[in-house]
């Protein structure tokens, strides 16, 4: 029999970055607030000194994230192949359990640019007729930049974000990103101490005539104390921080940014261990009652609420909705529905150079200490001659110096005695120049639900149908070449690459790539292309608000955390000054 919990006027689920910004927003505003995440409880308590960093558990056995074995997802490069189980998560890893994905990103904090907000419309006013690509499925976001900087600058401050401001108000600033949108204020602290890496890199770009800029970081340059109340101490670049919870309480977080003040709310409170299954909704299918969950103990519980909340991770976010038969599922032979459509992922990628005679000491560095150039990011150089629409951030940086992560040099075995030989040899003598670069929604990349596989609850997993965009592909070859021209000036000993050639297609595992997944149910201005309106509401179902990078119409080269928090601090002033005055519609179709 369903077990029935007491109602609540706001239900949470998933609570990582977004959930908790809701989270505190929405209690804050004195709504009976309740999470619900389906992993464990993490506390900072549990990962910080004098416990030990352990690269076994938390780079290779994955200790603070999503197991397949839990929460898998099927896998093929287009409609005409059958999907398989991914067995381990490689190019992505997911959080699990409070924080989620924001308790081992890297802390990597950029913004997409106003061009990145108005793809749409940047192709129209720079491609002529026909030198796209016909598959592509370009949008722009329904929101201006205007309108969502100030809650990023928010958000910078949550965090305590270290950078060296670029554009203030307009003004162009030396040192920082030129090609930057306006920040309203400046970042709260300062950047983070160059390592070696990034001293070199900062000045073979300067002496090629390029822009180089601190990597903006959200692991704090000096102690803070952001808006919450919440002290974040300095980093002490002790090489633990990708894959990582932070050791020192440097890294923002959920725990260490907001869940420590939105506990001591009376009005919140949240359950662990809590696998939502469904979105339930009222006999017309236009309002949610609440969500139902399977329980520690297995049983079935029903959680009544008057709002509710995705903000799980944004692949989980699309199964729920599809498995909750809200909205159209996509269809990308006729291109009607909208739940599962413009599906992008990230690329990564880049050359690791190998200096015999320096010593780069990466065991002291932090996640995001790097230097990057924009130079070559969307609408920074014209690129409709070269064949393509999009760019990427390039950088060196040195997000963990854990020795089974290291880079060896070609040639050496893969395991026994010579590759400890190799390790050795190689270890502390090579330094990496990297990119991200942007990913073009398409008609054929998508997610559905897979009609063979299902959860140990019955529940169908969600099927990816995804491969490289040959767009995508060229913006790569370009980006190869001034890859190259940078590598050279460092003039190494030696170097190699892992830029994606033309004739590649995707692998699922096992080299991680990033955990940058995006669209899927994207916001937009139509109820016919987009399942979220400009706040993030559903079109279908009012009293239903979705969350995270699943909103996005294409993936943009810069990290998604501080657009996915933008936006929920976006959507929590809609519900707070709007929605609850007038439940309903907040956007008419």
């Amino acid at each position: 029999m369903k077990k029935i919990n007491d109602a609540v006027d706001v239900i949470i689920v998933g609570l990582g970055w977004a959930g908790s910004i809701m989270g505190i927003e929405l209690a804050q505003a004195g709504l009976k607030v309740r999470a619900l995440e389906r992993g464990e409880d993490r506390l900072n308590s549990d990962y910080a000194y004098p416990k030990p960093a352990d690269e076994l558990a938390f780079t290779k056995r994955h200790k603070i994230m999503q197991s397949p074995h839990d929460a898998a997802f099927t896998i093929r490069h287009n409609a005409s192949e059958t999907a398989l189980p991914m067995r381990e998560l490689g190019a992505f890893r997911l959080g699990d359990g409070v924080g989620g994905a924001g308790l081992h990103w890297t802390g990597m904090i950029t913004r997409p640019t106003p061009v990145d907000l108005k793809m749409k419309t940047y192709a129209d006013e720079h491609f002529k007729r026909g030198e796209l690509d016909e598959e592509l499925r370009i949008a722009d976001f329904p929101v201006s930049w205007e309108e969502i900087e100030p809650h990023m600058d928010f958000f910078d401050k949550v965090c305590g974000s270290s950078g060296e401001t670029g554009n203030l108000r307009g003004v162009i600033q030396q040192g920082g990103d030129p090609f930057e949108g306006a920040r309203s204020n400046p970042f709260p602290n300062k950047p983070l101490e160059d390592s070696l890496n990034a001293t070199l890199f900062r000045q073979a770009t300067q002496e090629m005539g390029l822009h180089p800029y601190s990597m903006p970081s959200a692991a704090v340059s000096v102690p803070y104390t952001n808006p919450y109340g919440q002290q974040i101490a300095p980093c002490n670049y002790c090489g633990f921080c990708q894959f990582y919870s932070c050791l020192n309480y440097s890294k923002a977080s959920p725990q260490t940014a907001i869940l420590d003040r939105l506990k001591q709310f009376n009005n919140f409170d949240y359950k662990t261990r809590a696998n939502v299954i469904r979105v339930e909704k009222h006999a017309d299918g236009k309002t949610a009652t609440g969500v139902t969950y399977i329980d520690e103990n297995g049983d079935e519980v029903f959680q009544p609420a008057s709002i509710v909340i995705l903000s799980t991770f944004g692949l989980n976010n699309v199964r729920l909705l599809l498995n909750s038969s809200i909205g159209k599922p996509y269809n990308p032979i006729t291109e009607e529905g909208v739940i599962g459509r413009n599906y992008t992922h990230q690329y990564g990628g880049g050359f690791t150079l190998f200096f015999d005679n320096l010593e780069f000491n990466p065991f002291a560095t932090a996640g995001p200490t790097g230097t990057v150039i924009s130079d070559y990011g969307t609408g920074n150089v014209e690129t409709a001659q070269l064949g393509f629409i999009g760019g990427a951030k390039i950088y060196s940086s040195q997000p963990t110096g854990t020795p089974m992560a290291a880079a060896i040099k070609k040639g050496a075995p893969s395991w026994g005695s010579g590759w400890k030989k190799a390790l050795k040899e190689s270890y502390g003598h090579s330094m990496g120049v990297k990119l991200e670069g942007s990913n073009m929604a398409t008609r054929g990349n998508y997610l559905d639900l897979d009609p063979v596989y299902k959860d140990r609850f019955g529940m169908p997993l969600l099927r990816v149908t995804y491969d490289y965009v040959q767009n995508d592909l060229r913006m790569l070859q370009y980006m190869k070449e001034k890859m190259e021209a940078i590598t050279k000036h460092l003039n190494p000993t030696q170097y190699s690459h892992n830029i994606l050639k033309m004739d590649s297609h995707f692998a699922s595992s096992p080299n991680y790539v990033n955990t940058h997944n995006a669209g899927g149910a994207i916001m937009g201005d139509n109820p016919r292309t987009s399942a979220l309106n400009r706040y993030l509401q559903s079109w279908d179902v009012h009293n239903l608000f979705v969350m995270g990078a699943n909103a996005f119409p294409q993936n943009f080269y810069a990290n998604p955390s501080a657009m996915v928090a933008g936006l929920a601090y976006w959507s929590a002033k809609a519900i707070r000054e709007q929605y609850l005055k007038n439940p309903g519609p907040l956007v008419q179709a």
